[in-house]
């Protein structure tokens, strides 16, 4: 398989992405930002970016999915529509966390400018000062376990010590505001898109690395929780 078209769902956050591949290249991309509007835009996203590419569903050779942590909501909308196309195309889903995503496009963006090759710290917003984060090498290599962390001014401060960090993703201008002093805090605006799967999806192709369709879940890292209804003056 030597260039093989891969769909990419992105809607663990508020953006909701889709973007199609052909070996490395982006051949159609479909995204909005700033929406809570999955379960409505994605599937006509989808066939957006496969007409961009002048495909259908069975011209694909695989399906990645951002599998998070995240929106609990979005997770389950982006899981279920991959296992659905895949489950309907026979093809393989390839499950991409959502961080190594975020640190990808970070990396991406990052080398286009400079020679230096930070760690990389992709975060995405939790609640208050909670991020959900971990840490990788530049080459992409997984240093920590994927942690709910609460952010202050002494969270890195032992890393920062010696060692020049990358913070990226919607988690980090938590971090911006309490680290811009130190010289080796860098902050980097990545958007968060389904084309930053292209990578680590080509790579699980390549070692047959598949979900099974019908049993895999999202990693929510943290079991959701509905809110009770308040009726303001009932108790």
């Amino acid at each position: 398989m030597m260039s093989p078209t891969i769909l990419h769902i992105e809607t663990a956050t508020d953006v909701c992405s889709v973007a199609l591949s052909r070996g490395e290249e982006i051949i159609g991309l479909k995204e909005e930002a700033g929406g809570n509007n999955h379960a409505k835009n994605l599937l006509p996203f989808v066939e957006e970016a496969l007409r961009q590419g002048g495909c259908t569903v069975k011209d694909l050779d695989g399906v990645a999915v951002s599998v998070g942590p995240g929106s609990y909501t979005g997770l389950r909308i982006g899981v279920s529509t991959a296992k659905g196309i895949a489950y309907t195309a026979g093809i393989p889903v390839m499950a991409i966390g959502t961080l190594e995503s975020i640190a990808q496009g970070a990396k991406t963006l990052w080398a286009e400018t400079s020679a230096e090759q930070p760690q990389i710290i992709p975060m995405i917003d939790a609640r208050r000062m909670e991020v959900f984060t971990t840490r990788y090498d530049f080459a992409m290599n997984a240093l920590e376990e994927v942690t709910a962390k609460i952010i202050d001014e002494n969270t890195f401060a032992e890393l920062l010590a010696t060692q020049q960090l990358l913070f990226c993703g919607n988690g980090m201008p938590k971090c911006r505001e309490l680290l811009s002093a130190n010289s080796n805090a860098h902050f980097l605006d990545a958007p968060v898109s389904a084309k930053n799967l292209l990578l680590p999806a080509l790579q699980k192709l390549q070692n047959r690395d598949f979900e099974d369709v019908a049993y895999f879940e999202p990693f929510y890292l943290k079991e959701y929780v509905a809110a009770k209804p308040v009726v303001k003056g009932l108790h």
